[in-house]
């Protein structure tokens, strides 16, 4: 990003799963997510607490944020503006990769679903040692879309992949598959198919 750029990247912390939670609900509105994840109050708590049990439990995976300093949010902290979670480990290492659905929410329609982003994962990186960031895990506040606050994003969990040695690895919505293909991600997805699986390959 250029030192001109008014919004600055840190670690996301405890204190922003609040935030996170409303930022989350706000960028993933489309009528497809919202059958899937109500925007109910126990929806809601679902999210925040496995945000939470991520962020306190899981090392492997790495939450990154996007803040504009010049703005306040109501608790008089610097505004959320975007989010992302990278996962340093595979599917095996990491295990179940939520806890159980919320009662609102339809297991018919999520099981399958996120059976097959696994899967397609899996045949993609096969053995690899990679990073991962999941459709429903880099999130920009609909406010600051199209402001660069993704790209500050993208080129972090780059960075870090370079700096390891590995390859990447990203569930995106096909409108922003053009930003990942920028920073090097292939779409391997199948015609017709909802989201871009796409991967950016070291070796």
């Amino acid at each position: 990003m250029s030192p001109e750029s008014p919004f600055k990247l840190e670690p996301l912390t405890v204190e922003d799963i609040p935030a996170l939670t409303e930022l989350w609900f706000a960028a993933f509105s489309s009528p497809q997510l919202r059958t899937a994840f109500p925007d109910t109050p126990g929806v809601r708590a679902w999210i925040a607490q496995n945000n939470l049990d991520s962020l306190q439990n899981r090392p492997f995976q790495k939450y990154i944020k996007v803040i504009d300093p010049a703005t306040l949010d109501a608790n008089g902290r610097p505004r959320l503006v975007a989010y992302a979670k990278w996962d340093l480990a595979t599917q095996e290492e990491r295990g179940d990769r939520f806890s159980a659905w919320a009662p609102e929410m339809p297991r018919e329609i999520l099981d399958p679903w996120f059976q097959a982003k696994e899967a397609m994962r899996r045949r993609l990186m096969q053995e690899r040692k990679h990073v991962c960031a999941d459709l429903d895990a880099v999130a920009t506040h609909p406010d600051y879309q199209r402001r660069g606050a993704g790209a500050m994003l993208l080129q972090w969990g780059c960075d870090m992949a370079d700096e390891m040695r590995l390859s990447a690895y990203v569930d995106a919505s096909k409108e922003g598959a053009g930003l990942y293909a920028k920073f090097g991600f292939v779409d391997f997805s199948e015609p017709g198919a909802e989201t871009a699986s796409m991967a950016r390959f070291i070796d």
